[in-house]
């Protein structure tokens, strides 16, 4: 038996996920022909009581256009150590706007209104850049899956507010946090300028994500997406993934969070095991006892018995669950982890 805990990003599409597809309704949509994606646009948008929204291949994509649209070059956005803007897109606020990033020292990824306040910098002193943006990540991967507060996410907005500042929100793992602390996507969408939202983490989809707005700035989307290279032609296909998956795929990110839960719990009872990270989602983070068992050792002998993670570095380990971890595989390797306490 072969399990794969890397990422979420590793699923299929179901059966019924490919009918969808090979039965989507098509057109060019550089056009902004293809009904198909434009109905993904529009439930999206809906869902989120946005004006407008746009697909995209990938959340990286759309996170850049959103970090293009409210910014330029010589700017500077705020965002915690951890953003996955600034950790896991290539360098790409500097390659394709200009920007720097003032990082934030906040706790699992979460920054305090406070800290985004101190880390402005004064508008009128112009050897320091302007600072033009805030950006969130909900939830944190390097944090772990963490969900945002959302009164915390509410003081940020007065901060952007008070400063006119734009306020983006790098959704990846949204879906997990809405459906954690059941909370409504038009809270958000009342809150955020932008928002990108992935399709093919939690929710299972093959590719795509979708970038949702104010109408000003979704205006100047359709434009930064065409010079990046992201305009598609017959992108319905992928868009009826999305349609089905947003039917389908969000009330079973529970059945992953329990999931996620029962191995953090097996993971705390392991000898070997230094310590367990809180976990409210779908990521599990944890450091070894490398005293009683080496990274490296441990994680070859995961891989023999069929099992593979990551290395974060820093001594971290990673496992996501997602919806192609059967019941079946995750019995097995609660198993194996409790054989491994053994080394």
């Amino acid at each position: 038996m072969q399990i794969n805990l890397i990422s979420d990003t590793v699923t299929k599409p179901t059966a019924a996920m490919l009918d969808a597809m090979m039965s989507a309704e098509v057109g060019d949509d550089v056009f902004k022909a293809d009904p198909s994606v434009n109905a993904l646009e529009e439930k999206v948008a809906k869902l989120f009581g946005m004006d407008s929204a746009l697909f995209f291949p990938s959340g990286t994509m759309a996170n850049q256009t959103a970090i293009k649209i409210h910014t330029n070059p010589g700017d500077q956005l705020i965002c915690d150590k951890y953003a996955h803007v600034y950790n896991y897109e290539g360098g790409g606020v500097s390659f394709n706007s200009g920007v720097s990033c003032k990082l934030v020292d906040g706790h699992r990824g979460m920054m305090k209104a406070e800290q985004v306040q101190a880390a402005i910098n004064p508008p009128d002193f112009y050897h320091s850049p302007l600072t033009s943006l805030v950006c969130i990540e909900n939830t944190t991967n390097k944090g772990g899956g963490a969900c945002w507060d959302f009164e915390e996410l509410k003081a940020i907005r007065k901060v952007c507010d008070k400063h006119e500042l734009g306020y983006h929100l790098d959704g990846a793992r949204l879906w997990n946090a809405l459906v954690a602390k059941n909370e409504d996507p038009r809270a958000y969408g009342r809150l955020f300028d932008t928002i990108s939202i992935c399709l093919s983490k939690g929710l299972g989809c093959p590719v795509g994500s979708v970038l949702v707005g104010k109408k000003e700035y979704m205006d100047k989307a359709l434009r930064i997406r065409k010079v990046l290279g992201g305009g598609m032609r017959q992108a319905g296909y992928l868009a009826a993934a999305g349609i089905y998956a947003l039917d389908h795929h969000v009330d079973r990110l529970k059945e992953d969070h329990l999931r996620a839960q029962e191995l953090g719990t097996q993971l705390q009872k392991s000898p070997i095991v230094k310590q367990v990270e809180p976990i409210e989602t779908n990521i599990i983070i944890f450091e070894l006892d490398e005293a009683k068992c080496s990274t490296e050792r441990f994680l070859e002998e995961l891989e023999k018995k069929g099992i593979q993670i990551i290395g974060m570095g820093q001594g971290k380990l990673r496992m996501v669950t997602h919806m192609d971890y059967t019941a079946e595989m995750h019995d097995h390797t609660l198993q194996i982890l409790a054989s491994l306490g053994e080394l």
